[in-house]
């Protein structure tokens, strides 16, 4: 590492853990940013949810920038879209379960956003799109999956685990393993590579 410091504008632990495990240092400053009104807008202006991740990754980068004046900050976003619906994270463990019976059999795209903004302005973006086919689990399977998980399940987009327990939820997954856990890790570090934040 250098001594070039970096912020990451989100409250999540998995992602701030992913850039720890891989030897980054971060600082967390979890930005204040009111993103169902900024989905609904999008939405209403035509916008997909591609563009929807994009933009909430990089309005949190701007408003925690802001704050940390010559310091590269890292802001971070996910949808999915399942036919046509767009899912936030349940709000509780019936919303999961309700959630997860509607993907049952189904494909999914989950769109993890990355976004770096120094000084107000952005310096690199990047999105990546993960396929995932939700197997025909049954009905005693998910009682399981949701006792074994329990609230924990509310922290992810999709109300799955996959570095747990949720891998069972899936037949197939086509896509970078960190892009579904929350951070599209690997073009991350390329970036911080050329920049020299981290050793090339």
């Amino acid at each position: 590492m250098t001594e070039t410091s970096l912020v990451l504008a989100s409250a999540s632990k998995t992602r701030a853990a992913l850039l720890q495990n891989a030897g980054i240092n971060v600082t967390c400053d979890p930005a204040n940013v009111d993103e169902d009104s900024v989905k609904i807008a999008l939405k209403g202006e035509g916008a997909s949810a591609v563009q929807v991740a994009e933009t909430l990754a990089e309005l949190k980068a701007q408003a925690v920038s802001r704050r940390h004046p010559g310091v590269m900050v890292i802001g971070a976003d996910q949808t999915l879209d399942c036919e046509g619906h767009w899912f936030d994270k349940p709000e509780n463990m019936d919303q999961a379960r309700e959630n997860l019976k509607f993907f049952r059999g189904k494909k999914h795209r989950l769109n993890a956003a990355v976004c770096i903004v120094k000084d107000g302005q952005r310096l690199w973006h990047v999105n990546d799109p993960a396929e995932m086919h939700v197997r025909d689990f049954s009905d005693e399977w998910l009682d399981w999956y949701l006792n074994t998980v329990g609230d924990e399940i509310c922290d992810s987009v999709g109300g799955y685990r996959l570095e747990g327990p949720g891998s069972q939820l899936f037949a197939t997954v086509r896509g970078d393993y960190f892009t579904v856990l929350g951070l599209p890790l690997l073009p991350l570090m390329q970036f911080l590579r050329g920049h020299k934040t981290i050793l090339p």
